[in-house]
């Protein structure tokens, strides 16, 4: 068999411009293609109505001028009516504080004290408690 001659068939470069648009194309489209939703099923609709936050505690359950101390959630009561929340983590040591003694709350590891504020009362803790948010809904404490 003779040795053929490829000259008869056209040669054909593509622009590296025209090749970096094709990429970005089929790229472009995979991504597109990718945040799609899979098959014809649409998101879900939200929530009806509000969905209530389990209290966290009932507000006579917290003592005017103290506090109570909930799963990682220091409630204080300073005043009448007036409520705070803050999280049970010492910042010192990340110890959680688990001893309440009047208007006192305090961190077992290393004996920092602190108010009703969250403010500390006594070291070795520099920093405050951090304050976590509450609700008060009717006569309960939510968290939020």
């Amino acid at each position: 068999m003779p040795d053929q001659d490829h000259t008869d068939v056209p040669q054909y470069r593509l622009p590296r411009r025209q090749a970096l648009a094709c990429a970005g194309i089929a790229f472009g489209t995979t991504a597109i293609a990718s945040c799609a939703t899979y098959g014809n099923n649409p998101a879900p609709p939200p929530p009806a109505g509000e969905q209530a936050a389990p209290a966290l505690a009932k507000t006579a359950d917290v003592p005017v001028g103290s506090a109570l101390i909930v799963d990682d959630t220091v409630l204080t009561q300073p005043k009448a009516g007036e409520f705070a929340g803050f999280s049970s983590v010492c910042p010192h040591a990340g110890c959680a504080v688990s001893k309440v003694d009047g208007a006192q709350v305090s961190c077992p590891c290393h004996g920092s004290t602190f108010g009703l504020d969250g403010a500390v009362i006594s070291g070795p803790a520099r920093d405050p408690l951090t304050p976590a948010p509450i609700t008060v809904r009717g006569d309960s404490i939510v968290a939020g």
